[in-house]
């Protein structure tokens, strides 16, 4: 598995003095990142084939936030390809070991000059070793959004939302979710599929449902059609 460790900042924290559920994923992201620029096969690498990973969906189930200052070491490890997916495990662990928090991600290789999907070349598939899936409870891809929902005000897409890609950066996408629900909900497990790219000044319809024992959040972010660019399932429970 690859790893890096890292330390959490005042700036990765909230009210409470924990990492937030954001910057939990931004970890895992990035750890993505590093792990696929330090064997070659990163953004330069994609940009020459024209290619770009677009995730799918996230599964994140968190044991314990950490606190400001703590020491943590973040890990991933793909494990299996099929076609143009591939998956991706994540784990955030204390240098003693604990497991703070773990995931699941899907992810599909994308042609970004014909906007279709393409199948990992060998390179890839070499530098990529695949490992066994890490033990969990493993969530559907697909999320249900259910029918009573509250629509919430619109707002348009702004720059900082974007990634490289000059699309929503898939933590922004749980950061705008996270605004339609109560502030201290504490989220135990996040769960996101993304189903359309928002671009710059896009409008986004949020709608919100909460189930009957306000235990579980779904947020689908749209747009003016109602179709949704990304379903954000948020539970909480005791950590």
């Amino acid at each position: 598995m690859y790893t890096f460790d890292s330390r959490v900042r005042y700036s990765e924290v909230g009210v409470d003095g924990r990492l937030t559920i954001e910057s939990l994923l931004d970890y895992f992201q990035d750890c993505s990142t590093f792990h696929s620029e330090d064997i070659g096969l990163g953004v330069e690498y994609l940009n020459e084939l024209h290619q770009v990973w677009m995730l799918s969906a996230w599964q994140i189930c968190v044991n314990r936030y950490p606190r400001l200052c703590e020491e943590i070491v973040i890990g991933t490890a793909p494990y299996d390809f099929r076609g143009f997916i591939g998956c991706r495990n994540f784990v955030m662990r204390t240098k003693d070991g604990e497991v703070l928090a773990y995931a699941n991600s899907i992810w599909t290789l994308m042609d970004i000059r014909k906007m279709l999907p393409a199948r990992p070349s060998e390179r890839m598939l070499e530098g990529y070793v695949l490992e066994e899936k890490y033990p969990m409870e493993y969530a559907p891809r697909k999320i249900a959004m259910p029918k009573e929902g509250k629509t919430l005000e619109v707002f348009a897409v702004k720059q900082h939302h974007l990634d490289t890609n000059n699309h929503v950066n898939n933590g922004q996408y749980v950061r705008m979710a996270m605004d339609c629900i109560p502030k201290e909900f504490r989220i135990k497990q996040l769960r996101v599929e993304y189903k359309n790219q928002a671009m710059l000044e896009d409008i986004v319809c949020p709608v919100v449902a909460v189930s009957e024992d306000s235990a579980m959040y779904t947020v689908s972010l749209n747009d003016e059609e109602g179709k949704p660019y990304s379903i954000v399932e948020m539970t909480g429970g005791s950590l």
